[in-house]
């Protein structure tokens, strides 16, 4: 079911807020307790659902679940793309290239090649810096978070910026092991998104390796919240449910992007539906690059352009939106979901991540945070597959 914004009743409100709450709980079902309990308890559940705070004000997060479960859904893909999970790991089937425009050099052409690989993880291997070694897609490798995720490994030379728009191919795509070859910590930024990177990766093909792969989950619902009234939880996958990652993404902006709202199974349909959405930013951003943010490092000669972007005013987009569904484009949402969310989870690079993800307002900051905490915590559990 889906709601446009701004035209729903207290009622319609009231159904969508229970509905959400239900939704988790059919595949958390707190206290042993059954469906038709839940539905009847889920308005005072919040505390159960968030669970275990591991950063953040707990009042805090209290109150931006309340927003989060009024905020009406915009679309779901929740059905299954009728595949077989997968048993055994994977990895590109040959190498592949893909070349556009830097994102930081925006005059200058990069290419990124994946290449199969037996290591387990992604890899990248700045191939210009022949004594580092190559970084790999973890969260202890996670060098800044400012605008961006960048990772780096060893000499502060050896990093890789902007990595959320590859990395997200990870989980989106089930690719397991892969090396990236680049000669510059600059990757390409394309006017579609992550899209010329999914389609290179699809054309070069995925094949199975002879080792099983790694599922892991949470022991408890756990949750971090932010300092803007955000929060991201993630919830354990019951015993017996399919091996799925499960998202619930909100974002709210005070801008023409508004709130919107998804649920989604991440899959090969969802991934590539999502991959097309670009990230955003404002006209008065834009004017900062290209006037006096020339002066600093982080922005300056970035390559954005009214193509490769999606410029929000405050009452309307500055270009075309992308990603219109019932009138209202979702672009910003889907961005946030399949590639930032996704290239986060893709930071616990020592298996794929399944389960359940509440994203409210969240961000690159908060989602590495996310990560850390899970480690710091012993919070990630393997599990255990059935052989069929």
């Amino acid at each position: 079911m889906a709601f446009s914004s701004g035209h729903y009743t207290e009622s319609t409100v009231g159904r969508q807020y229970a509905w959400g709450r239900k939704f988790l709980l059919r595949r958390y079902c707190f206290g042993g307790c059954g469906i038709q309990a839940c539905r009847v308890q889920c308005f005072s559940m919040s505390d159960e659902l968030h669970g275990r705070i591991l950063a953040g004000d707990a009042n805090a997060v209290s109150r931006a679940y309340d927003e989060w479960s009024n905020q009406p859904v915009d679309r779901e893909m929740l059905s299954a793309d009728g595949g077989t999970r997968a048993r055994f790991q994977t990895t590109i089937a040959k190498s592949a290239a893909v070349t556009g425009s830097g994102t930081f050099f925006g005059w200058a052409k990069r290419t990124l090649n994946f290449e199969p690989s037996d290591e387990e993880g992604w890899w990248l291997d700045r191939v210009d810096l022949r004594d580092s070694l190559p970084i790999r897609v973890d969260v202890s490798n996670v060098w800044t978070t400012v605008r961006n995720l960048v990772l780096c490994s060893g000499s502060p030379h050896n990093y890789m910026r902007m990595v959320e728009h590859v990395v997200a191919l990870r989980l989106g795509m089930g690719l397991d092991n892969v090396v990236i070859r680049m000669n510059s910590g600059d990757p390409p930024l394309f006017d579609r998104s992550s899209m010329d990177l999914v389609e290179a990766v699809a054309e070069a093909g995925i094949v199975q390796q002879n080792f099983p792969v790694k599922y892991l989950t949470v022991k408890e619902p756990v949750t971090v919240g932010g300092t803007n009234g955000s929060f991201l939880t993630f919830l354990p996958l019951k015993k017996g449910e399919p091996l799925d990652l499960v998202i619930d993404c909100a974002v709210n902006f005070d801008s023409a992007i508004g709130k919107q709202r998804i649920k989604f199974v991440v899959n090969g349909e969802t991934f590539r539906h999502g991959a097309f959405a670009r990230t955003n930013t404002t006209m008065g951003k834009m004017i900062y690059c290209q006037t006096v943010g020339k002066l600093f490092a982080d922005v300056r000669n970035l390559g954005y352009t009214r193509k490769n972007i999606l410029i929000a005013g405050r009452e309307r987009y500055h270009n075309e939106p992308r990603m219109i569904h019932e009138g209202k484009s979702l672009e910003a949402v889907w961005h946030r979901g399949v590639l930032d969310l996704l290239a986060a989870v893709a930071l616990i690079g020592r298996g794929r991540f399944v389960g359940n993800i509440i994203s409210y307002k969240s961000g690159h900051a908060l989602d590495v945070l996310m990560i850390k905490r899970l480690y710091q915590n012993k919070q990630l559990v393997p599990v255990e597959v059935e052989n069929s």
